[in-house]
């Protein structure tokens, strides 16, 4: 619950909207009760072919009658009791007596206040004819009919605005939150549980939201104004016709409870459903050439099937709320109909030795009593759907707000300094790494790299070298020891300011599914387009890419799996190229590309490497020979030493 209070306080932001969005609630449930109470002088005084006016001056006169005889008596019995005529059980009835006179009186001082203050109203807006009357009545509820679903409107939109501008706002933290993530935050939640997280446990929090300043503030505000009014009529069956409000209470406690389990169940599977989906489809080439499509076909069935069976769950609580409401609405009216009935019939005031009201019950009174506890039924119905929309926004909250509260490992300095450009030398001090806390994949690493020096990183596969790519261009930061650019620890520099010193291409080509010019574009987006051609050229990917017939402006897909590998791979380099960075990272970056290609870009990088730092971690002889320097990492170890003279390469 505390992480959904934090959402509508969130939303609370928007006061104007909501506070606009309250007023034609408050609207809505008063046009509500009214409907019901504008039923009243047809049904008690119009069909007996009387006029409102002349039915207040008789209420009036009744009243005034009774009160002049009920104070009478009153004073003849207090001053019988005062003198001591009455004793015994006599006594005791004078008493009650003299409080029942009381009662009488505040009711009929009450019906002479409300007729005296009516009267003139009455004069002024209403025709005397009966039957004007009645289509003036019946023009009022028509009219406030269209003006409350005007107002239900208007209070819909204002709230799906503000429950959808948060989602919009948590699903924008979220995505910002994944690309400010460390690699082992971002890994620990995926790419499925990003995706999830983004649309359907953001989507469970507007609903969540809109169900709060929405259906929770105008339902119960209607079924206050029915209460309110059927009070009014009499307070007394009004609270008998409530007996069963405590047991549904507590029959929608319990079902929230439940339903608030299975719906985190449902998120919890969510993820996982999205994850199999991805994995599938984005190794789709994998299952395909090993023929693993039955069994990812079964994975997706089981992951479906078991949020299947927590739908089933859900709709079954889901669908057990509206009998349970359905259960108090009927008990208020089958209560009002049995005790009024009886009243009515009877001319009592009383029921099992209990008072209901302070005078006989009329027909339409009771009707109209009737009309009330109906009119209060439904929005308590309706209450099922908003509580169930409730607990979706509970779980959606409880989902998202830890996952925006992860923080980041890598700490931006609070005033991060500044070096100048070009650096002078990246220093690494004792620096140890690992993933896990137990296995050691960098042990003690001390090494320096000067400007322009151009590094060959070898060893054997899992032995360190990504990882040292890594801690250097701080994707991770150090378990031990410390990365030093200029004698300044990498953590005293903002990420921005050493992330734009760097360009890399990695083995792993990945590209957007938009144009050709918008993925090299990329490596600096206020390029000009003479200046991506130059790049492109750079890095000999021109040629191909003006073979197609849309040139720069052709699509590449999804990852560019309409290139080939060395396409892509040129892509990536020209992209690199167009950076201008003083740092440059090749992952293995010649892998995919054709011998010829390969000696067309390596004249690219002979000259584009100069006045540059190089960071090449390769196994080919051809990229070995750009190397001034050869570091060799293997089991966490590190050993600096200079390159062999090209020819003997």
């Amino acid at each position: 619950m505390h992480y959904f209070l934090r959402a509508l306080r969130e939303a609370v932001r928007s006061w104007p909207l909501l506070a606009a969005a309250m007023l034609c609630s408050a609207g809505v449930a008063a046009l509500w009760g009214a409907n019901i109470a504008a039923l009243f002088p047809i049904i008690e005084v119009t069909l007996k072919g009387e006029s409102l006016q002349s039915w207040n001056a008789a209420r009036l006169d009744d009243a005034e009658s009774r009160i002049e005889a009920a104070e009478a008596e009153r004073q003849t019995l207090e001053a019988e009791v005062a003198a001591g005529t009455r004793t015994g059980e006599d006594l005791v009835w004078a008493r009650h007596r003299i409080d029942t006179l009381r009662i009488n009186l505040a009711v009929d001082r009450g019906v002479v206040a409300s007729a005296s203050r009516l009267g003139p109203w009455l004069d002024r807006l209403l025709p005397v004819d009966p039957f004007q009357t009645v289509l003036v009545v019946v023009g009022f509820v028509v009219a406030s009919t269209f003006i409350k679903h005007g107002l239900l409107l208007v209070s819909t939109m204002l709230v799906s605005w503000v429950a959808m501008n948060i989602s919009r706002n948590i699903r924008i933290k979220v995505f910002e939150k994944a690309l400010s993530l460390d690699r082992a935050q971002f890994m620990r939640h995926g790419s499925a549980g990003f995706m999830a997280q983004v649309t359907a446990t953001a989507e469970m929090l507007a609903n969540g939201i809109m169900a709060v300043y929405g259906g929770l503030v105008t339902e119960p505000l209607k079924i206050l104004a029915c209460l309110g009014c059927a009070l009014l009529v009499s307070w007394r069956l009004t609270l008998a016709c409530l007996v069963l409000a405590p047991v549904v209470g507590f029959l929608m406690v319990w079902l929230n409870r439940r339903m608030r389990n299975i719906s985190t169940g449902i998120l919890s599977q969510s993820k996982g459903y999205h994850h199999v989906l991805l994995e599938a489809l984005n190794n789709v080439l994998t299952v395909q050439a090993y023929t693993m499509e039955p069994f990812e076909r079964q994975r997706f069935r089981d992951c479906t099937g078991d949020m299947l069976k927590l739908g089933m769950h859900y709709s079954f609580y889901r669908a057990l709320a509206n009998p349970i409401t359905e259960v108090l609405g009927i008990g208020m009216v089958a209560t009002s109909i049995a005790v009024g009935a009886w009243l009515v019939i009877n001319q009592e005031t009383r029921i099992f030795g209990i008072t209901m009201t302070d005078q006989p019950m009329t027909v339409p009174g009771i009707m109209i009593f009737f009309g009330f506890l109906i009119g209060a039924s439904d929005p308590v119905r309706k209450l099922s759907g908003v509580i169930t929309g409730l607990n979706m926004g509970m779980v959606g909250a409880q989902g998202l707000y830890p996952l925006l509260d992860t923080e980041s490992k890598l700490v931006e300095a609070a005033e991060p300094k500044r070096l100048p450009s070009p650096h002078r030398e990246i220093r690494l001090e004792n620096v140890s790494f690992s993933y896990d806390g137990i296995d050691t994949v960098l042990d003690g690493v001390n090494l320096t790299i000067a400007f322009g020096e151009r590094v060959a990183i070898v060893g054997p596969n899992g032995g360190g070298k990504s990882t040292l790519i890594n801690v250097i261009c701080r994707f991770y930061d150090p378990t031990a020891g410390r990365i030093l650019m200029d004698g300044v620890p990498l953590t005293d520099l903002a990420l921005g300011d050493l992330r734009r010193r760097i360009a890399m291409v990695t083995q792993q080509t990945e590209l957007f599914n938009e144009s050709i010019l918008y993925n090299i574009r990329y490596g600096r987006w206020d390029a000009t387009d003479e200046e991506i051609e130059a790049a492109a050229r750079k890095a000999h990917a021109h040629e191909f890419i003006s073979e197609f017939p849309e040139g720069y402006r052709t699509m590449v897909g999804p990852n560019g799996f309409r290139l080939s590998g060395g396409q892509r791979q040129r892509i990536a380099l020209a992209r690199a190229f167009l950076r201008d960075a003083e740092i440059l990272v090749l992952d293995e970056a010649t892998s995919q590309i054709d011998v010829e290609s390969e000696r067309l870009i390596h004249e690219a990088l002979a000259q584009y490497v100069q006045n540059r730092t190089v960071l090449m971690i390769t196994h080919r002889a051809s990229t070995l020979a750009l190397a001034d320097a050869i570091v060799e990492v293997e089991h966490g170890k590190v050993v600096k030493r200079p390159a062999r003279q090209p020819q003997a390469a």
